[in-house]
């Protein structure tokens, strides 16, 4: 594809320099359908990165698209704070009726905010509140979001030292593999919570992801997050699964810790709840702790009617029929494995590793540098893909679960001829 570079003087000289994903895709976006972008030049993009697993159900889905135009046609509520709205009404039962309830989960709902740093937030507060103590433990290279809360819970160097002041009462425990099967899992923070000399002040909660996704792609294997679960149990402390990325069918289950067996006591998603990328994040918590004092959390943009009403429709177009989507999404999971496992043999000695569940994945490569030079050249052959890690060593592939199987077909194609035309 030839790209003619986009006149971007006004990004550059009025947006702020904080900007990053357009300097590595330097087009002008005008149209999206499904899984693919147009630039308004009409050169066309297939989207492995579905809008940071904000769309699963891809770009400008036309169910949902339907209602939402349907609903701001008859002038339905669009702001409406924690108000009783009928839209904030059908997206309650609907979420009761159609993922909680068939999942025996009791959780109640908190619209904490339109992100998932806000869902993070209100996570952290509460399980202060309800424990009585301010550590947090988490896990080498999480990510949870940049407000200062949840960036005392991230790995991130980089990101972290944006705070600019000190970021406390967090403690950092090794993730699933970080010591690479070496020492037995929780053993540190097993031996640290018994020793009163260990100078580890006792949590207040746990928040863990079941796939790092900022993190490089790191899936925890079940039996690992179910030991987590029972020593948050048998030490008193809450389990809090952040499901911001990973939920919403990004492994294939509607909650990724599904597969698991586990019951956080509290779980936070945003992203792709909307179903259009819309602004939406929901904390859910079982009953016993709701202790909030009416008020005592808020915000004006927790109640986005029309989020809800596009959330309502996703949940009853994918998530009602018996977890068709939830198969097709494993298929997809594994054609995306066999490509990556062509890509792996046929670069041996430049690829350190392929990993993923569902429609995430990462591919790691030796040369650290190498994955940012496959996302380029990706974008030039008309692939969007970006990189993860903490030194962004992983290509992170994050397509629409509702891709086809000949979309997801060609962009593995493309990005089988990106690893080839950087190598060295």
């Amino acid at each position: 594809m030839t790209i003619t570079p986009p006149a971007l003087s006004v990004f550059e000289t009025v947006e702020s320099e904080v900007r990053s994903y357009c300097r590595g895709w330097p087009a002008v976006f005008d149209r999206a359908q499904g899984a693919r972008l147009t630039d308004e030049d009409g050169h066309e993009y297939l989207d492995f990165f579905a809008g940071a697993g904000s769309l699963n159900y891809g770009h400008n889905n036309p169910v949902l698209k339907r209602a939402l135009l349907d609903y701001l046609e008859r002038d339905g509520i669009t702001h409406g704070l924690d108000m009783a709205t009928t839209s904030k009404r059908a997206f309650l039962e609907t979420f009761q009726n159609v993922i909680l309830r068939p999942r025996d989960l009791p959780y109640k709902v908190m619209f904490p905010g339109p992100t998932g740093t806000n869902a993070v937030e209100a996570a952290l507060k509460l399980a202060r509140k309800v424990k009585g103590r301010e550590s947090i433990v988490s896990f080498t290279n999480a990510f949870h979001g940049m407000s200062l809360g949840s960036l005392a819970v991230t790995g991130n160097a980089f990101k972290r030292a944006g705070a600019g002041i000190p970021l406390v009462h967090g403690t950092p425990m090794p993730f699933d593999n970080y010591l690479d099967g070496q020492v037995p899992d929780f053993l540190w923070f097993e031996r640290l919570l018994e020793d009163q000399g260990s100078g580890l002040n006792k949590p207040a909660a746990v928040i863990v992801e079941t796939v790092q996704g900022e993190g490089g792609i790191n899936v925890a294997r079940p039996e690992w997050l179910r030991a987590l679960a029972d020593l948050c149990r048998r030490q008193d402390m809450l389990l809090i699964v952040d499901d911001i990325q990973m939920g919403c069918g990004r492994t294939g289950a509607f909650f990724s810790f599904e597969e698991a067996g586990i019951t956080p006591d509290i779980v936070t998603l945003s992203k792709s709840i909307s179903g259009y990328g819309l602004p939406m994040s929901l904390c859910l918590f079982k009953p016993e702790l709701d202790v909030w004092e009416p008020g005592e959390h808020n915000g004006t943009f927790r109640g986005n009617n029309p989020a809800f009403v596009t959330a309502t429709a996703a949940l009853q177009a994918y998530w009602s029929d018996g977890g068709a989507l939830e198969k097709q999404t494993r298929a997809r999971g594994e054609q995306v494995e066999q490509a990556l496992i062509s890509i792996t043999e046929e670069n041996l000695v430049d690829v350190k590793e392929y990993r993923g569940h569902g429609l995430v994945w990462g591919l790691e490569f030796h040369d650290k540098a190498r994955a940012g030079k496959v996302a380029r050249r990706a974008f030039d052959l008309g692939l969007l893909v970006e990189t993860s890690g903490p030194q962004s060593e992983v290509v992170k592939l994050l397509p629409p679960l509702t891709i086809t199987e000949d979309e997801l077909d060609e962009g593995l194609r493309t990005l089988a001829r990106a690893v080839r035309e950087t190598a060295v």
